[in-house]
């Protein structure tokens, strides 16, 4: 698994200004159980009817973490893709997602700044109302190219 050389996502001279990207995700109780477990967070406003009827949210809701989750998946895997790192994040959450809820990602390119090697998004998600769950903006670099090893001076010095 990790001695194959993997396929690189979009590199910085493959990006422009308002390219998007979306995807949906349908949470089910396995993906929460899996992240809460994975997390060891058993906060009642998750996983408790009882505790989270007597709340403002009225029913369990989808940890807001598990969503920024989704929103690293999107940029290391998709959006860029593989090679890609998250340099800075903000993200807000102005209303619950809740179980078996529909969570609907859009990541749009607002800014490059190529001499830095910086890609500036506007993230935003909704559910399946079209109601805004998240919104943000994130710092992304983006995979570095490929290059030849014998690309840079003093890699062979020792032989």
């Amino acid at each position: 698994m990790f001695t194959r050389k993997r396929k690189l996502g979009k590199t910085i001279d493959q990006l422009n200004v308002g390219d998007v990207f979306e995807q949906e995700k349908k949470i089910e109780d396995k993906d929460i159980l899996l992240f809460l477990g994975f997390t060891d967070d058993s906060n009642p406003i998750y996983i408790q009817h009882d505790y989270a009827s007597r709340t403002p949210f009225k029913k369990p809701i989808v940890p807001h973490i598990m969503l920024n989750g989704f929103v690293s998946s999107v940029i290391s895997m998709n959006f860029p893709g593989p090679g890609s790192a998250i340099l800075q994040q903000n993200l807000s959450f102005p209303k619950p997602l809740y179980h078996y809820g529909t969570f609907k990602l859009k990541a749009t390119i607002t800014n490059l700044e190529k001499k830095e090697h910086k890609v500036y998004m506007a993230v935003t998600g909704k559910d399946e109302y079209d109601e805004t769950v998240l919104e943000g903006s994130l710092v992304v670099s983006p995979p570095y190219p490929w290059k030849p090893m014998t690309h840079d001076s003093g890699n062979f010095d020792n032989f």
